[in-house]
């Protein structure tokens, strides 16, 4: 099935709703999504699917972050459905498979995506571009959504979440095959087996972060 992807689509996710993400701590900002967007591509191509659809589920799965990130895979949806613009490209059989796949994207959801695209925006969701990046993401998350904590408590989190995410019996699944994932998770596990010389690594990379900012 593997059409070229839609330009006009692409011109309207670009400048329409890529803007949307300024909405969100940087963790789930436009970087990361164009980041899961190349991913999914990169997956799709192993597999009989419509790049258009996996482009759109990849480009509106966090959208709605912002609002309630315990549910975001639900509004994000939401956003998506009522956005009507998009019967321009798909049929509302396409709409409805689109609107399940951002549904089913996360981490921690307890069931598995209901098609083929859910499965590969999900897989393309456990993004691990390094470790430091990983990090960096972790710790912006956390001082955005837990501000009461000190920074003590959230250097222990980063730990905590990373370990408890990636870790031998972590929650973060895929579904599909996916060598570069595989070989990052490798590396960061390795890395967490030493919590000192990790911590020492999140202050290292939240120095950074600092000396960025001024």
């Amino acid at each position: 099935m593997q059409a070229d992807l839609n330009i006009e689509l692409m011109e309207y996710i670009t400048n329409e709703i890529f803007p949307l993400y300024s909405k969100n701590e940087e963790s789930h900002g436009v970087k990361h999504i164009k980041t899961v967007i190349d991913r999914s591509m990169e997956i799709a191509k192993q597999y009989d699917v419509d790049i258009n659809i996996v482009y759109t589920v990849a480009a509106y799965h966090d959208l709605g972050h912002y609002k309630d990130r315990k549910k975001h895979e639900i509004i994000s949806a939401e956003i998506f459905i009522n956005d009507k613009n998009i019967k321009k490209w798909f049929t509302e059989e396409q709409i409805k498979l689109i609107k399940e796949a951002i549904e089913d994207h996360r981490a921690s959801s307890n069931h598995k995506p209901r098609s083929i695209y859910g499965m590969i925006v999900s897989t393309a969701d456990r993004t691990i571009i390094d470790i430091d990046d990983t990090i960096k993401r972790t710790y912006i998350y956390g001082k955005k959504n837990s501000p009461e904590k000190t920074e003590e408590e959230q250097i222990e989190r980063v730990y905590e979440h990373l370990s408890q995410k990636y870790g031998e019996n972590g929650y973060a699944k895929i579904y599909l095959k996916d060598d570069k994932f595989e070989t990052a998770l490798r590396k960061l596990r390795q890395e967490l087996l030493d919590k000192e010389k990790f911590i020492k690594r999140v202050k290292t990379v939240i120095n950074t972060i600092t000396k960025n900012c001024i």
